[in-house]
C-alpha cells in the first residue's frame, strides 16, 4: 500500500463518522434479560482436567488455523491465554491460594443476554438470536473496535492485517452448524468428563443450584453468569473463590454497557481510525522488511559475482 493511499483511507473513515453513520437503534441497555427459551452452557470447573479436548472440537468444527502447540501439549499451561482469533475458546490453569489441586477453565464468548458488543455497536454487526448465540455480520463491521472496548470478558479477537476488511473472531456457540438445529457445540459434545452441560438457560439454572444445594462443601455458593451484567449464557459452578480463577468478581448485575455508553459515544471517530493506522503500521514494516531482505539478497548475488 503506498503512504498517500494510507493516508487517504483513513481521512474516509474518519470523516465517515464526522458525518454522521446512524445507527440503527439507540443505545438502550437494562431491558433486556435473554429469550425465555434461550440455550446455555452450565461449566462445572471442579470436573475439568485441563485435557483440551473442547479446544480441539472448536478448531476443528470452526475450521480454524492449526495451533503453533498440539492440544496435547500442557507447556500451553505455563501462561493464561484468551481467545484470539485462531482458538475461539483456551483453556488455562490456576493454582488456588490455598494450595489445593489446580482449577483448568474454559474459556470463549459467555453470550451475554444484553450483549455489551451488540449495544456498542453502531451498524449492529452483532446479533442475540433467539436460540441464545450472540452472532456477528463481518459485511456490515466498519472495523470501529467499539465491541473489544465494550466487552467485559476481552472476547472480540480482530486480524489486524487488513483494516479494509476487518474481521471479528469469536465463538458464534456453534450457530450455524449445530445450534439453529437444536444441537449442543462442538466442545460440549466431545467432553469426556461432563464438565459442559448443554440446555435452556433457565434448567441450567436450576441444576447449578441443585448442585451446591447437594453438595454444598463441593462449591461456592454462586453461579457465576446468573446475574453477572444481565445474565450470560453460559454459567460457571467453582470450587473455589472465582477471582482465583480469572473471573472479574466485580461486575455488577447490570448490563456493562449501562456503564460505559456515554463513553463510547464520544469516541466513534478515533476508535474508527485507531485500526487503520495499526494496519498502515503493519503494512509499512512489512515492505521495509521484504525491502531489506530483497536489498540483502542483492548485496549477496554482489557478492558472488565473479
Amino acid at each position: 500500500m503506498k503512504r498517500r493511499d494510507f493516508l487517504k483511507a483513513c481521512m474516509i473513515c474518519g470523516a465517515a463518522t464526522t458525518l454522521g453513520v446512524t445507527p440503527k437503534k439507540s443505545w438502550g441497555a437494562g431491558s433486556f434479560e435473554g429469550y425465555p427459551d434461550g440455550m446455555g452452557v452450565l461449566v462445572d470447573l471442579t470436573r475439568c482436567v485441563g485435557c483440551r479436548s473442547c479446544e480441539a472440537a472448536c478448531n476443528k468444527e470452526q475450521k480454524l488455523p492449526t495451533p503453533d502447540r498440539p492440544f496435547d501439549d500442557p507447556s500451553v499451561f505455563h501462561e493464561k491465554r484468551r481467545p484470539t482469533e485462531r482458538a475461539y475458546t483456551v483453556v488455562n490453569k490456576y493454582e488456588p491460594k490455598d494450595g489445593g489441586s489446580p482449577v483448568y477453565r474454559k474459556i470463549q464468548c459467555n453470550h451475554c443476554n444484553e450483549p455489551a458488543c451488540l449495544t456498542s455497536c453502531f451498524v449492529n454487526a452483532y446479533t442475540k438470536t433467539k436460540e441464545g448465540a450472540v452472532v456477528y455480520n463481518s459485511k456490515v463491521c466498519v472495523g470501529c473496535r467499539n465491541c473489544m472496548i465494550a466487552c467485559p470478558f476481552n472476547v472480540p479477537g480482530y486480524s489486524y492485517s487488513s483494516a479494509f476488511n476487518p474481521v471479528v473472531k469469536k465463538c458464534i456457540f456453534c450457530y450455524e452448524t449445530r445450534l439453529k438445529n437444536g444441537k449442543p457445540p462442538a466442545c460440549v459434545e466431545i467432553c469426556p468428563q461432563e464438565v459442559l452441560t448443554f440446555g435452556h438457560r433457565r434448567e441450567l439454572i436450576k441444576i447449578g443450584h441443585e448442585r451446591i444445594r447437594e453438595t454444598p462443601d463441593k462449591y461456592v455458593d454462586h453461579i457465576y453468569g446468573e446475574k453477572e451484567v444481565g445474565g450470560t449464557g453460559w454459567l460457571y459452578l467453582s470450587s473455589v473463590p472465582f477471582d482465583q480463577v480469572g473471573f472479574d468478581a466485580t461486575l455488577g448485575n447490570d448490563p456493562i454497557i449501562s456503564n460505559v455508553k456515554e463513553f463510547l459515544g464520544t469516541v466513534p471517530m478515533v476508535l474508527s481510525i485507531w485500526p487503520a493506522l495499526f494496519t498502515g503500521f503493519h503494512l509499512l514494516s512489512t515492505r521495509n522488511k521484504n525491502h531489506s531482505d530483497h536489498g540483502h539478497d542483492h548485496s549477496e548475488q554482489e557478492d558472488h559475482k565473479p
